[in-house]
């Protein structure tokens, strides 16, 4: 790679890293084709996208957990499966039409764009029983893990509606999809990274960008701006993304 690749990549790692922490969320989902337009191959585009997702949510989740914004007692049976799955996906990724997996990643950032945009979780009036509570959590975290492992995504965007839908508070559920994002994002890192090609000088000086984005964002986000202008600002980042993709798979 070229040092301009390294130094567009590390701006840009820097600046998503703190947007998409404001909003609780990993920033993998962008990563993966900004890297793959730079001419990062796509094999090592997608553990370095996770590993970042790892650093950057890492901040995060402490600052929920501080906040005793995270509920285990639904987290827990998200995260458990979300962790099982994503290696799973992460070895199918090798196995997948490049073109099949561009196109799914596309249609992924479209529906990631309409959450932000347009999703507005309601609070349900009685609490789900237990066990309800731990199907959904175990079926969402298989879903979000297995697709977020292939993706080289961590998955939060699946699971943080379905945790509104379960009744969570908004900020418990971004609290708790934080907590998740963590470990299924280590755990697809560790399925790609055990296939080897990384290179582990870009893989540091991006992991470093994305720890200073993290922090700046998250301070940023307590004075400067609201959490519904982010979401708007990344929804039409994510759309706008997604259609390049599509018209490059078009081309």
């Amino acid at each position: 790679m070229t040092i301009a690749v390294y130094l567009i990549s590390a701006g840009m790692v820097f600046i998503f890293s703190g947007l998409l922490a404001m909003a609780g969320l990993g920033a993998a989902f962008i990563f993966v084709p900004m890297f793959y337009y730079l001419g990062v191959p796509l094999a090592e585009a997608t553990p370095t996208a996770l590993l970042l997702n790892v650093v950057s949510m890492i901040f995060a989740t402490y600052n929920y957990w501080r906040g005793k914004l995270i509920n285990w007692r639904v987290g827990l049976p998200v995260l458990i499966s979300a962790v099982i799955l994503s290696p799973f996906g992460a070895r199918l990724t090798a196995q997948v039409n490049k073109t099949f997996l561009l196109a799914l990643f596309a249609a992924f950032l479209v529906f990631a764009g309409f959450m932000m945009l347009f999703y507005k979780a309601k609070k349900r009036e009685h609490p789900m029983r237990r066990a309800v509570e731990v199907a959904a959590g175990g079926g969402v975290g298989s879903a979000a893990g297995f697709l977020g492992g292939l993706l080289g995504v961590g998955g939060g965007n699946f699971i943080l509606p379905v945790l509104n839908w379960l009744g969570l508070d908004p900020k418990e559920a971004a609290g708790t999809t934080a907590l998740v994002v963590v470990f299924s994002s280590l755990s697809g890192f560790l399925g790609h990274a055990s296939m080897g090609g990384l290179n582990p000088v870009f893989v540091s000086l991006m992991a470093v960008m994305a720890a200073g984005g993290s922090i700046l964002g998250s301070h940023l986000m307590k004075t400067r701006i609201s959490s519904v202008q982010l979401k708007r600002i990344i929804g039409v980042l994510l759309w706008l993304i997604a259609v390049k993709m599509i018209f490059d798979l078009i081309g």
